[in-house]
């Protein structure tokens, strides 16, 4: 039996499109489709929808507030897929706070219908396998911790995280852990244009380190976190001693750009035996094979554990790799880190 998947927005041309893409694929069903969110739990009780993709900005009642309804009494797997704007990328990080599975954009210039169905498909085929997240928080402020770790001394190492389906709260939980002068930190996670800076700009208010959208030319340095912005490949380059971000568009690696395959091979060449990697929860293989050349190269890397991924697919396949020096639960990886430099 395929993926019952309901698509929830209040375009019919939206509706259309997503239903005709997404019928395509022979593991997945569209049972239904709701112009609004009443129309919506109706057809949830009657047709029992294992996933549903959801707009946030509709009539009646607003996705936000269904989202935090359904949850609430009904959970299910939810990918909300949103416009391409920055007010939309608030809206998305909302979204996730409330219990969505993952925020995708609607197709707009920069992304194609095609390049949406994909992605699309694939996210949905992992919410259905992952079901509702484990881990849910309520508020925008997350538990403080009883005391910040501190740098037993001063390195020149690198750090480079990879993330996908889950990682928003993933990495909220590993950076807010992070001291003032942890090493320099590039971020891919997968994500849409815009909703990246509306990311970063929420850790920045949570986390001791400083917390921004990457932009080309930045330099990477201690207490420093630069975020790949959707839709733009983040690397890692040298400068004599200086560690630089560039930021530049290519080809789709892996499904994605930004890839984390891409942000580790730069990586594994520039920093070699002075960087950290850590993949975290997501489906697929991007970043596997490169985390495995940044091990050859002397890095030392971290995978995060089965149990408390909510898709086991990236860190998996980086372990069966050879990638691996670690394999932790998500909140021991930042002691791990600590206690290698």
């Amino acid at each position: 039996m395929g993926v019952r998947v309901l698509v929830v927005d209040d375009s019919a041309v939206v509706r259309k499109i997503f239903a005709q893409e997404l019928a395509r694929d022979p593991e997945l069903e569209v049972v239904g489709t709701a112009p609004d969110p009443y129309v919506a739990r109706d057809k949830i009780i009657r047709l029992r929808p294992d996933v549903i993709t959801l707009d946030i900005e509709m009539p009646r009642m607003d996705g936000l507030t269904f989202l935090r309804k359904l949850m609430a009494s009904f959970p299910l797997p939810v990918i909300v897929v949103s416009s391409l704007t920055p007010a939309g990328g608030d809206m998305a990080l909302e979204a996730m706070d409330r219990g969505a599975v993952e925020v995708m954009c609607k197709p707009g210039a920069a992304y194609s219908v095609g390049d949406m169905s994909v992605e699309l498909v694939d996210k949905i085929k992992a919410a259905a396998r992952a079901g509702v997240p484990r881990v849910r928080h309520t508020g925008r402020v997350p538990p403080v911790p009883a005391a910040p770790l501190a740098l037993i001394r001063t390195t020149n190492k690198i750090v480079a995280i990879g993330a996908s389906t889950g990682g928003t709260e993933a990495l909220r939980q590993v950076l807010t852990q992070f001291p003032n002068n942890a090493p320099g930190t590039l971020v891919v996670q997968h994500m849409p244009e815009h909703f990246t800076r509306s990311f970063a700009e929420r850790l920045d208010q949570l986390c001791a380190v400083e917390v921004r959208e990457a932009t080309d030319g930045d330099t990477v340095t201690p207490g420093k976190v630069l975020i790949a912005p959707g839709n733009k490949h983040l690397m890692l380059r040298r400068s004599g001693a200086f560690y630089l971000a560039r930021v530049q568009t290519g080809p789709l690696v892996c499904r994605h750009r930004p890839s984390v395959d891409v942000l580790f091979n730069s990586v594994a060449r520039c920093a070699g035996r002075n960087a950290v990697g850590i993949i975290l929860t997501g489906m697929g293989a991007d970043g596997a094979v490169a985390m495995r050349r940044m091990r050859d190269a002397g890095a030392y890397n971290i995978a995060q554990d089965e149990a408390t991924c909510v898709v086991f697919g990236m860190p998996r396949e980086a372990i069966e790799q050879g990638a691996v020096h670690h394999v932790v639960p998500l909140e021991q990886i930042p002691e791990q880190l600590f206690a290698h430099l």
